[in-house]
């Protein structure tokens, strides 16, 4: 394996080699024929290095490889500098504005500097001479190989991850997942208890993990679920509470104090019970889980919690088995049968056709290869499916070739023999550079793999190294040996962790002659590989240090090509930063580094400088603009006053440009942004307020930048000067982007309409508009044929939402009238015929939004789709709008999903038209609507509603909302602050929601002299949690309380008369009531102390809990005779 790992090696640098030479022939005069001799020498060893792969059985082969191993490293040092000097002289003629002659001959224009530097070849070219002698004493003779080009790009198979992200598709582990279910699900007497997994790598221990942890059967029966990734062979008990908080709250943890971490998860533990997963334990120290699981069952008393371990080790299985005193032993997960395992691979290699015979034939080996593992049947299709059908049978035989080897190392080894170009077996390799379970994304992997080399300029200049490196991406994961993960939000990849130990032995294997790629975690690590002389040889150094960084100690590596630098004490970059002459690619986002030495920028080869947003105090360095080989600046400040580098024109291979902050000093102008070419993802514009005119914004040359996906455009300008604000239009109108532009954000808008270009954004996905105070017309976007958002927020002087909108101009509606009058057919038209998600907040003005039908009179149709996909629809803070734009009747919303109305004080009335199609609704919010009078809704017109909440709008007719026998998946239900006249909540058609066996939470506000609960209550058996508020006159919970045996949760607000709970023989009856929570119940907090209090009694205090002074201090009661129940008295 490792012989391979060396072959590849060499083969990387031989390109390199290669590649070099090639480019700079040209440029250098005096030594032009070493140059041209070491690039034909290059060229026969890469040859004979063809036959070497085949022959490393024959004494000195090995050794062989080594030597020129070691001289290809130097070869590409000498090379990589005389790169660099190139860079230098390009730098330094363009600084100066002098005509460009031969600007390479002219640094070495002393006999000393071109002497030296021929020299250097001279005695390399020998060298690689005397090893080109040694291979033909060897036998080692010349064979012409072309790499194999390129396969197609293909569909990536997903499967293991140590996240909780559900894989679709497993094979084989529906019985082992419905077991496990059951027995978190059944009643426990243990405050917790753990399930230990166990099984050999590859089974799919985490992917059954996952399941369960998705499972819709347990979402209802816990409080909280907790997903937490080990991996680590010894944990520290601290790290283990840590990734819980992580988990629970979100955010990072930057205390170190055990007392607060825990308290704090006590917090969000409290009162409910939770589903723990621990993720790929390794870790069998008793002491350990003895203190971990003690102190988590005292942090929460509450019963049925639960804990799932998946691990390979039984140790750990019985060491987390004994604190929770676990008497049934681990669950020992089987191997996969293996007609499951030939299910997983044919899904892979012939994705449902017949089984060719070619496939059959060879069947019963592979199923013996894969011995019941589905990472095993993973690979191997992954390598079959990337291979005509005639070699299946020759890759199977490969696999026998190393008995003493496992049978998933078998197969890894043939998958990485047959990665091809060899590029791509160095970059498989780098992937383990990370720790397990590390979640990689694509453009780091690729920005890494460029800067060791291991992704090359085309030769031809058709593709940039991004593009191939994104080849190599998708190499690998046909060969399953990276596993893609796509959220709603990311997308990322990660490698199974047998694949990672596989990947690390190639990394720096032993028989190589250095190591080239290393994490250090510590000065004293970096120390002991300077004294041991491996730091002239690194190429990448991850370095993290718990102490300031030495001004001298990265002039020790001076051939690093990657340094990462991370540590809260790392807090600046020292100067000699500048030496390293190879470094093309910075990270120092984990560090706390603020300010940028100026020597950084003669870092020429520089691709990549990555850096934690907003940590910059003082701006770039000056020169910032020499960086002339920089592809990637991966930094945002949000300041639109920080100053952006001069001439940042120059950078013309930038891809990567987060913002850009306009300015009037000179370099700094929006002209700038025309030379980057190349820019593409996303990109911030501000401060255009201060761009002259339509002719001074086209300088940007957006509209020739199609790799731009995501473009922000900022107009506004905080310190004063800005330009009339009538320039805004033409700025806009010479702001076009290229028609590729998938998301548009525009903020401080100041002229009075948009462009007319937003017509030719055919691939725009999403649209957000801001802040455009004097705007009078909307955007025409109703005719864009890919749009899914739309956010239209605080255009204060839009009133109405009309023809502009939808995209139907004054000639068109002429047009179409003509039509009608004479009789000739209309066709069917579409308005936003992609659009999901519309979100209308803060309309200031908005008064009118035209519906459906009025569209089909003004154009003459028959029939028209308005929103024909609309899934969410948010109309916030909009006091003057008096009807919706949409009518279900005319214009079916078969989609919507989601409909929320909240502060809209003008409306009137909810016509029970708009609800005749919505047959997928699920949540309907009304909040806050005044003068709402009637919601004429029939809850059997919506069989899917889970949520309802009406809220605010103490003028509406409740009766009026009837057929809640129709709502069977009905969960949530919030009523609150009607007509405050006659109306009492027993006008609800309560009696139809008895026999809704989904409802869960009811939440009812009622008013000051409410004295009652509405007694049909007490017959919704399936509610777990009932909040109660401003029920003003109430004295007492009446005891049919008792018959909510479902009830988990209670709260009370407001209740400024109650003075008594239920019987304690009605609250014995709610057995599964863990949970009271009491707010400004005065009466009620005085009963219940512990002088005074029956069954109830003081236990914690003093715990802030709000911005309110009044609430700030709770005082926590709980159950003394009602096992796990508890109470809180705010």
């Amino acid at each position: 394996m490792a012989d391979a790992a060396i072959s590849a090696t060499i083969q990387v640098a031989l390109e390199t080699v290669i590649s070099l030479t090639a480019d700079r022939v040209s440029l250098v005069l005096g030594f032009r024929e070493e140059l041209e001799r070491l690039c034909n020498t290059a060229e026969t060893i890469r040859g004979i290095l063809a036959d070497a792969d085949g022959k490393m059985h024959i004494p000195g082969v090995k050794n062989w490889l080594k030597q020129l191993e070691g001289e290809l490293f130097e070869v590409e040092n000498v090379l990589d500098k005389l790169n660099y000097e190139t860079l230098h002289r390009e730098v330094k003629y363009r600084n100066q504005l002098k005509k460009k002659v031969c600007f390479f001959f002219s640094y070495f224009n002393t006999i000393g500097s071109r002497s030296r530097l021929a020299s250097k070849i001279r005695e390399i070219n020998m060298n690689l001479e005397r090893i080109n002698r040694q291979a033909n004493d060897l036998g080692l003779v010349f064979r012409f190989q072309i790499e194999a080009a390129l396969p197609a790009a293909a569909g990536a198979t997903t499967s293991r991850h140590t996240d909780s992200i559900l894989v679709p598709n497993v094979v084989g582990r529906v019985h082992d997942e419905s077991k496990i279910v059951d027995m978190l699900l059944s009643p426990s007497e243990k405050v917790l208890s753990v399930i230990p997994m166990t099984g050999m790598g590859g089974l799919g221990k985490t992917t059954l993990a996952k399941l369960v942890y998705n499972d819709p059967k347990i979402d209802g029966h816990f409080g909280q679920k907790i997903w937490v990734c080990v991996a680590k062979e010894q944990i520290k008990i601290m790290e283990l509470f840590k990734l819980i908080l992580v988990q629970l709250t979100r955010e990072e943890v930057k205390v170190d104090d055990r007392d607060v971490i825990v308290k704090k998860i006590g917090e969000k533990l409290k009162g409910q019970r939770y589903f723990l997963v621990l993720d790929d334990v390794w870790d069998h120290e008793q002491g350990l889980w003895d203190d971990y699981f003690n102190t988590l069952m005292g942090l929460n008393e509450t019963k049925g919690s639960w804990c799932l371990v998946t691990t390979r080790l039984v140790p750990v299985a019985n060491a987390v088995s004994r604190p929770l005193k676990m008497n049934g032993g681990p669950y020992f997960l089987g191997k996969l049968p293996d007609n499951e395992c030939w299910s997983i691979l044919k899904e892979m290699v012939i994705a449902g056709e017949e089984v060719p015979t070619e496939l059959e034939a060879i069947k019963n080996q592979i199923l013996r290869k894969c011995d019941g593992l589905p990472l095993a049947a993973k690979l191997i299709g992954g390598l079959l499916v990337n291979k005509k059908k005639e070699e299946w049978k020759s890759i199977m035989k490969e696999s026998h070739t190393n008995e003493y080897q496992s049978e998933i190392d078998q197969i890894l080894k043939v998958s990485f023999d047959h990665l091809s170009p060899a590029s791509v077996k160095k970059c498989f390799a780098y992937c383990s550079i990370f720790p397990k379970d590390t979640d990689l994304k694509q453009d780091l992997l690729i920005e890494l793999w460029m800067a060791e080399g291991f992704v090359q300029p085309d030769r031809q200049n058709q593709r940039l190294m991004e593009e191939i490196g994104a080849d190599y991406l998708r190499i690998l994961l046909q060969n399953s040996l990276l596993e893609k993960v796509e959220e709603s939000w990311r997308t990322y990849y990660k490698m199974h962790d047998l694949v990672h130990d596989f990947a690390k032995s190639v990394l720096n294997p032993k028989s190589s002659n250095q190591d080239r790629y290393l994490v250090l975690n510590s000065y004293e690590e970096m120390a002991e590989n300077v004294r041991r002389n491996k730091s002239a040889s690194l190429r990448t150094l991850f370095l993290h240090l718990e102490s300031r960084i030495s001004a001298d100690m990265l002039s020790r590596f001076k051939h690093l090509h990657v340094l990462k630098l991370s540590g809260e004490h790392v807090t600046f970059l020292p100067s000699s930063i500048g030496e390293l002459l190879h470094l093309r690619l910075l990270n120092i986002s984990y560090s706390e580094i603020t300010s940028l030495p100026e020597s950084l920028c003669k870092l020429y080869n520089l691709q990549t400088l990555t850096m934690s947003d907003d940590a910059l105090e003082g701006g770039f360095p000056n020169q910032m603009s020499n960086l002339i080989s920089l592809r990637h600046l991966n930094y945002n400040h949000d300041d639109a006053e920080f100053k952006m580098p001069m001439h940042m024109g120059r950078l013309a291979c930038l891809q990567t440009l987060m913002f850009f902050n306009v300015s009037q000093e000179r370099g700094c102008g929006i002209e700038e942004l025309g030379t980057l070419k190349y820019l593409k993802g996303s990109l911030e514009i501000r401060n255009l307020g201060l761009v002259e005119g339509k002719e001074a914004a086209k300088q940007a040359k957006l509209f020739e930048k199609p790799s731009l996906s995501h473009l922000r455009l900022d107009f506004e300008w905080k310190s004063g000067d800005r330009k009339s604000d009538n320039c805004d239009e033409d700025v806009l109108e010479g702001l076009q982007p290229h028609q590729n532009l998938q998301e548009l954000e525009i903020r401080y808008f100041m002229g009075n309409k948009f462009s007319q270009w937003f017509v030719n954004l055919s691939k725009l996905v999403e649209l957000q508009i801001e802040d455009c105070e004097r705007c009078s017309e909307l955007p025409t976007v109703g005719q864009l044929p890919s749009l899914k958002r739309l956010y239209l927020k605080r255009l204060d002087n839009i009133r109405s939402v009309g023809d502009e909108f939808y995209g139907i101009t004054a000639n068109e509606e002429e047009g179409e009238g003509r039509s009608q009058a004479s009789g000739s057919s209309t066709r069917r038209r579409k308005f936003f015929p992609a659009l999901e998600e519309l979100y209308v907040e803060y309309m200031e003005n908005l008064v009118e939004w035209k519906e459906a039908d009025q569209m089909r009179s003004i154009t003459g149709e028959a029939e028209a789709d308005v929103f024909p996909m609309l899934r969410d629809l948010s109309i916030s803070h909009c006091p003057r709008l008096i009807s919706l734009g949409v009518n279900g009747q005319k214009c079916p919303l078969s989609h919507l999903e989601r409909l929320r109305l909240c502060g809209c004080d003008g409306l009137t009335t909810i016509p029970n038209k708009m609800f005749e199609s919505c047959l997928s609704l699920q949540s309907l919010r009304v909040v806050r609507c005044p003068n709402l009078v009637s919601l004429s809704h029939n809850l059997q017109e919506t069989p899917s509603l889970k949520d309802l909440a009406i809220v605010g709008c103490p003028k509406l007719i409740l009766h009026r909302l009837n057929g809640s026998s129709f709502a069977t998946n009905l969960r949530e239900l919030w009523i609150a602050s009607f007509s405050s006249n006659d109306f009492s909540m027993d006008d609800f058609d309560w009696s139809g929601l008895i026999s809704a066996l989904t409802l869960r939470e009811l939440e009812l506000r009622g008013l000051p002299h409410s004295d009652s609960l509405p007694h049909q209550l007490q017959y919704l058996t399936t509610l777990t949690s009932l909040s109660l508020d401003n029920f003003g006159g109430i004295e007492v919970l009446p005891d049919w309380i008792g018959n909510l045996v479902s009830l988990e949760t209670l709260w009370l607000w407001s209740c400024q008369k109650l003075q008594s709970l239920p019987s304690e023989a009605t609250m014995r009856r709610l057995t599964k009531l863990t949970r009271v929570e009491v707010y400004q119940c005065p009466l009620l907090r005085q009963r219940y102390t512990p002088q005074r209090g029956i069954y109830l009694k003081e236990e914690i205090s003093s715990d802030e809990i709000s911005s309110d002074p009044s609430l700030r201090k709770q005082t926590s009661c709980c159950w003394t005779r009602l096992p796990g129940a508890r109470s809180y008295f705010h």
